[in-house]
């Protein structure tokens, strides 16, 4: 009995739900930050779907200089330590967008991972070492991230083109 008490702690610690989204989610730490910060015309929305899963929908417009919307989960940080990749179930709208993480959410600059959806349901997995620091669109003379500590997490459009989109968040795991 000791032992399988054991071995499910074991199995138990080899993931870290982010968050694992039904109807009943709390998603008042997810923020729309659109590029209305800097003048642009952009308008993400977010709320819990009928199926129970994170909507992440809106336009992008290039209007006054803008051309991106996202998404962001503010907590407080996570050792991150015995992990080395986020695993998320996603259903995408075959655009491409950036998943972006900060060490601390103060932090001026994101590292980010660009990923392409399908159109289907799938699992993307984003080991730590393959995002790499960038602000404002530029990659920083940094290392990657060193996987240590979390505080923020998000998704992010912007394909330099005025265009509507829809992701479907179901789960954001660390493995």
């Amino acid at each position: 009995m000791q032992f399988i008490f054991q071995l499910l702690i074991y199995f138990t610690m080899q993931q870290f739900i982010l968050f694992d989204f039904d109807k009943n989610a709390d998603i008042r730490r997810w923020n729309i930050v659109d590029d209305g910060v800097m003048g642009g015309l952009s308008a993400g929305r977010f709320r819990i779907s009928e199926a129970g899963h994170g909507l992440f929908t809106g336009t992008v417009s290039l209007e006054n200089n803008g051309g991106f919307s996202s998404l962001r989960y503010y907590f407080n940080p996570v050792e991150t330590g015995s992990f080395g990749k986020f695993t998320i179930r996603l259903k995408g709208d075959g655009k491409t967008y950036q998943f972006r993480v900060k060490s601390q959410s103060n932090e001026y600059y994101s590292y980010i991972c660009d990923f392409k959806t399908t159109g289907e349901w799938q699992t993307i997995e984003i080991a730590f070492g393959s995002l790499y620091p960038s602000f404002r669109g530029r990659t920083l003379n940094m290392p990657n991230y060193p996987g240590k500590q979390l505080g923020e997490i998000g998704f992010l459009i912007g394909n330099k083109k005025a265009e509507s989109f829809a992701l479907e968040i179901d789960k954001i795991v660390l493995e």
